[in-house]
């Protein structure tokens, strides 16, 4: 997990040189129109910065599930329209990602231009990781760069087959990543609180269990906690609950006693008659237990005291997974309690991607934490000590 002292496009002569860059340009679309460029805009300053130093660049991504084949709703045409917009000049698109168009543009790329491959996922190869199609990838190019944290954790050609058969170094984005998220679990200023929320406890079992050894105190929200209340023999109501996950959930909450391991579960919930963000709602303490025919939709009032309490004086706080359901008006408090709490407490504060880091943008916290990451399901592989694929693959300095 330490040996993360990985090169980075600052290590390696860049000019004159063909670059591959496998960045994270999945953004959202609405009738080819893209909804939000945060993705593209994250990945400017590595682009930037290979561009400035004379390298000719080659960017590649996927964006959406096209599963093999040249699907052009998925086409990355309205990325590199945005593209050719921030860079000032025209970064043009190749009609495939390792054909003849590809191979041309590629070879008449000009020193500080760039262009764009089309989408890596339009070949079934990509995601088997298939060595010939990641070589034939490879061939376009002199050095490899992977910034995209969001798809480090699969192994795919363009994420880790082209490591190979190229010099590999991170971009600025994944030296981020690396650096403050392996910083905090390596060596956190205390108190380290960790707060994980979501649906299901099999989700995070690994995270954990991982963070159980490092952290001063656990906070458990969301849907998630109910197993951990059904376990301790608590009413639940129709709340969401993983019956075969209740042994472990009892254990778990058993080896953060014995570790000395704050464990802090919901002390009430907002409830609803049925998953509606319209029902009926009533607030249910842990002392009575949740009424048949309610379920559990966030955390109440008292426990958003209780949590933002066990926060104020954290020195790191990670953060994954909302605290119920956090796109609905009437859910969304416990959610804000804790984002409110985590960006008034002056830590170190990390927030793990997917639902926390849509809900702490939605909020308008996003500028007061220290690191939103770019990658749910990569951040919570890392959070869990996994190796990541995408990041293995880079050399070591």
């Amino acid at each position: 997990m330490n040996a993360l002292n990985k090169k980075s496009i600052e290590d390696i002569e860049v000019k004159g040189r063909r670059v591959l860059v496998r960045c994270d340009f999945n953004v959202p679309l609405k009738d080819g129109v893209i909804t939000d460029d945060k993705r593209i805009r994250e990945s400017l300053p590595t682009i930037k910065y290979l561009l400035d130093n004379g390298a000719k660049v080659i960017l590649c991504s996927h964006l959406g599930r096209p599963k093999g084949t040249f699907n052009m709703t998925y086409s990355l045409a309205p990325v590199a329209a945005r593209l050719s917009e921030m860079l000032g000049f025209e970064v043009k698109l190749a009609a495939d990602v390792v054909g003849e168009s590809a191979k041309a543009l590629a070879a008449e790329l000009e020193e500080g231009k760039a262009m764009l491959i089309e989408n890596v996922r339009f070949h079934a190869e990509e995601e088997k990781n298939d060595a010939a199609f990641a070589k034939e990838m490879a061939s376009l190019a002199e050095i490899y760069v992977n910034d995209a944290f969001g798809t480090a954790h699969r192994a795919h050609a363009s994420t880790a087959g082209v490591a190979d058969y190229l010099p590999a170094v991170c971009g600025y984005l994944i030296q981020k990543e690396i650096a403050i998220m392996g910083g905090a679990l390596s060596n956190p200023k205390r108190p380290f609180v960790s707060i994980l929320g979501g649906a299901k406890v099999s989700d995070k079992i690994g995270v954990i269990k991982n963070l159980m050894e490092k952290v001063d105190t656990l906070i458990i929200g969301g849907a998630m906690a109910y197993t951990f209340k059904a376990a301790a023999g608590e009413p639940i109501g129709t709340s969401l609950c993983e019956k075969d996950k209740m042994d472990l959930a009892a254990s778990l909450v058993k080896e953060a006693e014995e570790k000395g391991v704050k464990f802090l579960l919901p002390l009430d919930s907002r409830c609803g008659d049925k998953y509606d963000p319209d029902c009926n709602t009533i607030v249910c303490n842990v002392e009575d237990g949740i009424p048949d025919g309610y379920m559990g939709l966030d955390v109440g009032p008292r426990t958003e005291e209780y949590f933002a309490n066990a926060i104020k004086d954290a020195g790191t706080v990670v953060w994954n997974g909302p605290m119920g359901v956090s796109e609905w008006k009437n859910f969304e408090g416990g959610t804000v309690a804790v984002a409110k709490a985590v960006a008034e407490s002056g830590a170190i504060s990390i927030i793990g991607g997917g639902d926390s880091a849509a809900a702490v943008e939605k909020l308008g916290f996003a500028d007061k934490m220290t690191h939103i990451s770019t990658g749910g399901g990569a951040s919570l592989e890392f959070l869990e000590g996994k190796e990541l694929p995408g990041i293995a693959v880079l050399n070591d300095k």
